[in-house]
C-alpha cells in the first residue's frame, strides 16, 4: 500500500510540472544532431572571454556545410563562467528565460556545455539542416552583453 501511495504521488507530481520548451534529453535539436566522436570532424576553436564591458565568442561567425561534422573545441579564457549552447535563436531565447528563474542550472548536454574560467570543453556536432543557427551563453546578463555567435549551414 505504501509503495502504491508513493507511485501515485510521483505520477501526480510529474503530471503537474510544466514541460520546458527546450530539451535536455536529446529528444529535439534545432541545429542538427549529436555527432559521432569516432568519425572524422573538422575542428573549430571557440574562445569565450569578456573585456571592455562586453562578453564575446571568438570567432563570432562559423560557416559549415550541410552534413558536415564539427568538433567544437571550446575554451573559456575569461574570468567568469560561460556557456556554449547550440540551437536556434528562438530556442536559446526561451531557454534563457528558464535560466533566469534557475540561475544555478549548468549544462553538460550534446549541444551545450557550461565552462568554468580557464577551462575547456568539446562538442561534436553534425549539421543535418541548412540554415542559420547560433551559439550563445544563457547565463543571465551574458547574452545581453553580446555573448552570441552565428553558424551558417549551407
Amino acid at each position: 500500500m505504501r509503495l502504491l501511495l508513493i507511485a501515485s504521488l510521483f505520477a501526480f507530481t510529474a503530471a503537474t510540472l510544466p514541460t520546458p520548451s527546450y530539451s535536455h534529453d536529446g529528444a529535439h535539436f534545432s541545429a542538427g544532431e549529436p555527432g559521432d566522436p569516432k568519425k572524422p570532424a573538422r575542428a573549430v576553436q571557440i574562445t569565450m572571454r569578456e573585456g571592455d564591458g562586453k562578453m564575446m565568442y571568438v570567432p563570432e561567425l562559423v560557416e559549415v556545410r550541410r552534413g558536415e561534422q564539427i568538433r567544437f573545441v571550446i575554451r573559456n579564457d575569461g574570468e567568469l563562467a560561460h556557456e556554449f549552447i547550440l540551437a536556434s535563436t528562438e530556442e536559446n531565447l526561451k531557454h534563457a528565460e528558464v535560466m533566469k528563474k534557475n540561475p544555478d542550472m549548468e549544462h553538460d548536454d550534446p549541444n551545450g556545455k557550461s565552462v568554468e574560467p580557464k577551462k575547456g570543453a568539446e562538442i561534436v556536432w553534425k549539421f543535418t539542416k541548412a540554415g542559420k543557427f547560433e551559439y550563445g551563453c544563457l547565463i543571465a546578463g551574458h547574452r545581453e552583453a553580446g555573448m552570441t555567435g552565428t553558424i551558417v549551414v549551407k
